[in-house]
């Protein structure tokens, strides 16, 4: 969908008064570019010769290598443990040896403790599934929060906060409504959409489960207004449930962030420095759904996810259910290779993505698609002085001033920065997409919260 064709559809909205009421402010509207794998079905990746599996992909404390080098392991046992509350396991998604205990790239840019497996070709499991899933009805809460836990679920949308940790409020906090995010709102990408199609009954099993453990009176599944099939086939399936609604939502980014789902779905306003379920809420990923089905259903650990592989530097974009630990050059080279040797590689989308200096790190869990883009639309314009013009602080859904927070981190006055709300940013991209002056706002946000941890460090 085009920007004019999209902007159209909010101007129909702002007509019918519906915007007004289910809007954030501010918001930018890019070209989605999802046509490029939309409509193309899950496909099953090619198991690949060896997985890389990092101990650290969620918010919160490592877990505790369980295994050694020269090991041999099986599809689904558990490779690490949990110390901390917040903090997940990881489990191997191939049966094989186990080649290497060593940091490796991580698509999160940085070098972290991972394990190389090498695979037998026998994809031999640990723990096989039951042919039937388990009457998920019988099972205490407590239960099934550890059996979540134990599956090593973490955010499957990008946060990758340990989803167990989410599903356990203080008691002075109830949650009232869960809100189930299906906006994918990240230009390119389409695993979530794909999903939502293909495994819907899942899906909503799932969220029946999140709505039990925490005793949510209601649901919202949130889905932006490009996805009309997503919401036609919701919106059929729970028709039956009232507790269940499903919320069509304006096309505009960053919709799928919380706190702007949250303000469009329930007109709630999460506190500076607060957390959705200080108002009564908790958002869930419509994948993460998906896995805590499987894992309380099916004792299935979080072993492999959904992944969009597109963009115009890939020959045949594709939506791939791929294992966990499968290096990115595998999916690409599933995906018909590259269309050209100059190209850029990000993790995640164009927003908010993160580009990649080798095509050999791993899928981890929160990658939900690799995007590779060509030499003519990944060229970075040269920067230029800000010209006040002020586009970056009308569309930030922060309500934050960009241009003055980087303008202080340019000239290392951290503290500024910090008055003018640098830690609330939640560094959508919003504001550098817009910027006429083509400044790199993002770059230095991140770099200023990166000086404030240091400097927080020292002190």
């Amino acid at each position: 969908m085009n920007i004019i064709a999209t902007a159209l559809l909010d101007l129909v909205d702002l007509i019918a008064g519906s915007v007004r009421s289910r809007a954030f402010s501010g918001g930018v509207h890019p070209e989605d570019c999802k046509h490029y794998t939309e409509h193309k079905i899950i496909e099953q990746c090619p198991l690949p010769d060896y997985v890389i599996i990092p101990l650290q992909q969620h918010i919160g404390a490592p877990s505790e290598c369980l295994v050694e080098k020269g090991m041999s392991v099986k599809t689904g046992q558990p490779l690490s443990k949990s110390t901390q509350f917040v903090s997940v396991p990881v489990h191997a998604s191939i049966s094989g040896r186990i080649a290497a205990i060593e940091k490796r790239p991580h698509p999160g840019g940085n070098q972290s403790l991972s394990i190389v497996i090498e695979n037998d070709g026998k994809d031999e499991w640990f723990d096989p599934a039951p042919d039937t899933p388990i009457d998920t009805d019988n099972i205490d809460i407590d239960d099934l929060k550890q059996r979540i836990q134990d599956a090593g679920i973490a955010g499957m949308g990008g946060a990758s906060f340990p989803t167990h940790v989410k599903l356990s409020p203080p008691s002075d906090k109830p949650i009232d409504v869960i809100i189930l995010n299906g906006v994918e709102c990240e230009p390119y990408l389409t695993a979530d959409h794909r999903l939502m199609l293909e495994k819907t009954d899942e899906i909503l099993k799932g969220l029946h489960i999140l709505m039990r453990i925490v005793r949510a009176k209601k649901a919202i599944i949130g889905i932006e207004k490009n996805k009309a099939d997503a919401i036609q086939l919701m919106q059929k399936k729970t028709k039956r449930w009232k507790k269940i609604s499903v919320l069509p939502l304006p096309v505009k980014y960053p919709q799928g962030g919380e706190k702007q789902l949250i303000r469009a779905a329930l007109k709630r306003q999460v506190p500076a420095g607060g957390l959705p379920m200080d108002i009564g809420c908790i958002v869930q990923n419509v994948a993460t759904a998906l896995a805590v089905y499987e894992a309380v259903a099916f004792r299935k650990p979080l072993i492999e996810r959904i992944v969009t592989v597109t963009g115009p530097g890939i020959t045949e974009p594709k939506n791939f259910r791929a294992r966990i630990g499968t290096p990115f050059h595998h999916l690409i080279t599933a995906s018909g290779g590259y269309t050209t040797s100059d190209v850029k590689i990000i993790h995640g989308g164009p927003m908010m993505g993160i580009t990649e200096l080798s095509d050999q790190v791993p899928v981890i869990k929160g990658t939900s698609g690799i995007l590779v883009l060509d030499q003519s639309v990944s060229d970075l314009s040269r920067e230029q002085p800000c010209i006040s013009c002020a586009r970056c602080v009308d569309v930030c859904p922060m309500k934050l001033m960009p241009n003055r927070i980087a303008s202080f981190v340019e000239h290392d006055r951290i503290d500024e920065a910090v008055a003018y709300g640098l830690s609330h940013c939640i560094e959508c991209g919003s504001c550098s997409y817009i910027c006429p002056a083509k400044r790199h706002l993002v770059h230095y946000i991140k770099h200023g919260k990166a000086l404030l941890v240091r400097k927080r460090n020292s002190s």
